[in-house]
């Protein structure tokens, strides 16, 4: 049954889009309902509340398969804040109407302004992103707040950047959908920071393909004037490539469709299995063990093939690649530890004891390779929270 719901609301959604594209007359009904929507007509918020639970349902089995777990609040939590916020930027003079909306205007900046409510009266993006920054800053005091988006908004961030940022824990925000390379999920963790509530402006962020925007205007700023004395909080764009398919062209199925992760999850375990199976590992092993090494090389084939890229350029997807055991892929990570483990129990050693080693001599060439190479993990780790960029590389020549 959850198979068909996903299927149908697919299927509607795609109808809808190019009805909404196409059908003026469609269009103008659909974006007075979503003026209802976030006005709270009953129905509309029920039928809402129910693809919301069965589209979040589908998104947890995929999670699950991954090992990922989120700390989320929907876009609708943030409603009841937007009136206050707004009405707040509309007493310091940043928000101003026209053409029958409201909008920023952006002094010095040859920019579009920023609409924060439409001429329908209805709320976007911009106003959303206003209330839940500012409900991010007074109520979870968040010190860093990562913006995780494809790298082509990175034009867009550096407007936010070129001012101070002032928030306060680490938060990390995914923004629209992308179903490869967005999968790898931050955990949030969170303290108290005191905020002086006078000295606010807001650092307001669109979803997905609209601009980040830095609202600069007529009040003292949310963000600390000298980084050097205040460093946190902040907040960073963490920006990633694309994933292309083996034409160059960004990674679609053969009827060009989006790939859905959860597809490519399948066929990734489907591959691994049939490597495995080749292998002769059928012989060896019952059944389920063979699924759920499947599943582990396979998943872990997918995450190591998406990590090990520099996170900001594009890079091709291939599955045979993905899977080989020689080079740097997981599967050959995998099999190297389990050499290792096997080594470490052949020798009949103790690791517990071996840890208590009071001084380690390094005579063999190798085992100083070894050491100078473990030596520079605190860099690596450094530079990993420097740059977001990943550890993979440093393991691989481990």
């Amino acid at each position: 049954m959850i198979i068909l719901f996903n299927w149908y609301f697919q299927v509607f959604y795609k109808k809808s889009k190019e009805r909404f594209d196409n059908d003026p007359d469609f269009k103008e009904r659909a974006q007075r309902a979503v003026v209802q929507l976030q006005g709270g007509e009953k129905n509309y918020c029920r039928a809402w509340a129910q693809i919301c639970e069965i589209s979040c349902r589908e998104f947890d089995m995929v999670y699950q398969r991954l090992g990922v777990e989120l700390e989320e609040k929907g876009e609708r939590f943030y409603n009841p804040y937007i009136p206050g916020v707004l009405e707040g930027l509309s007493e310091k003079g940043s928000i101003e109407e026209s053409e029958g909306a409201r909008v920023i205007f952006f002094k010095g900046k040859k920019k579009v302004p920023l609409i924060v409510v439409k001429s329908d009266g209805g709320y976007n993006y911009a106003s959303t992103d206003l209330a839940t920054l500012w409900y991010r800053l007074n109520d979870e005091k968040a010190e860093w707040i990562i913006y995780v988006t494809d790298v082509g908004q990175q034009g867009h961030f550096e407007m936010v950047f070129s001012v101070h940022n002032y928030f306060a824990v680490v938060m990390i925000v995914i923004l629209g959908v992308f179903p490869i390379r967005a999968f790898n999920t931050f955990i949030a963790w969170s303290w108290r920071y005191s905020v002086d509530n006078n000295e606010l402006e807001i650092v307001t962020s669109t979803k997905s393909s609209c601009s980040f925007f830095f609202l600069h205007r007529g009040a003292r700023s949310w963000l600390p004037q000298d980084e050097k004395l205040h460093p946190y909080p902040k907040t960073s764009h963490v920006g990633f490539g694309l994933v292309l398919g083996d034409d160059g062209k960004r990674f679609r199925t053969r009827s060009s469709e989006v790939v859905r992760l959860v597809d490519l999850l399948d066929e990734a375990k489907n591959h691994s299995k049939a490597a495995l199976v080749g292998r002769g590992k059928a012989e060896e092993w019952n059944d389920e063990e063979l699924e759920q090494t499947a599943e582990a090389v396979g998943y872990g084939a997918v995450k190591y093939a998406d990590l090990k890229n520099n996170r900001i350029t594009n890079y091709t997807f291939n599955y045979d690649q993905m899977l080989n055991n020689k080079g740097n892929t997981a599967v050959y990570l995998l099999y190297a530890h389990a050499r290792i483990c096997s080594i470490i129990r052949k020798s009949g050693k103790v690791v517990e004891d071996l840890r208590e080693t009071g001084i380690i001599v390094l005579a063999h060439p190798a085992e100083r390779a070894l050491g100078l190479h473990l030596l520079q993990f605190a860099l690596v780790a450094t530079w990993f929270l420097v740059c977001s960029s990943s550890l993979h590389g440093f393991f691989f020549v481990l």
